[in-house]
């Protein structure tokens, strides 16, 4: 990793997880393979921004653990990429075995348990399928009964005043390890 450490992809270990690492990963990591409209990538420290706030907006009283787990949530990407979801499919258990490792380790790295419990995750998710739609929809050229087909339509008061804005990777790098530690600080 740039910060220096060596990160075993089979036996992740927490002591070997630095947000700086997770954040600069995910900056350049695109969503969509790339495929969106814009001067830069929509990458998935820009997504995963979106999705924790998204979460808030679905779960206002959740505490700053849950909503660090929400920016978290795409976390393992910065060493695995983002794959469509057909493509890990074709990649089979194993695909899915190594993400769930990754995740345990910055969870607990962080702080959280090893595991987010079923109803928080069910909450990041619906962030996860709102922020899909409205990237569908503002970027990938999709409209609203295509990306409604994929993803369902969100409930149009959660993503009031929303907007996506492609940004520099730096710039994202940045917004992300703010915000990482704003809610670390919250905790």
């Amino acid at each position: 990793m740039l910060s220096g450490r060596r990160l075993d992809l089979l036996d992740p270990t927490p002591v070997d997880i630095e947000i700086e690492d997770i954040a600069h990963g995910l900056a350049f990591v695109a969503r969509w393979n790339g495929q969106t409209n814009g001067n830069f990538a929509y990458s998935v420290a820009e997504h995963s921004l979106l999705v924790e706030e998204l979460f808030g907006r679905i779960a206002p009283k959740a505490p700053a653990k849950w909503r660090l787990a929400a920016l978290l949530h795409d976390a393992p990407e910065y060493v695995i990429g983002d794959m469509i979801s057909p493509v890990k499919s074709a990649v089979g258990p194993d695909y899915g075995a190594l993400d769930d490792r990754l995740a345990a380790a910055i969870h607990i790295r962080f702080g959280l348990p090893a595991e987010v419990p079923k109803t928080v995750k069910r909450q990041i998710k619906k962030a996860d399928k709102i922020s899909a739609w409205m990237e569908a929809t503002q970027i990938a050229g999709f409209s609203d009964s295509e990306a409604t087909r994929f993803f369902g339509r969100p409930d149009k008061s959660l993503i009031e005043g929303l907007q996506i804005t492609l940004r520099p990777p730096l710039e994202v790098r940045q917004a992300y390890t703010a915000r990482h530690d704003a809610l670390l600080a919250c905790m």
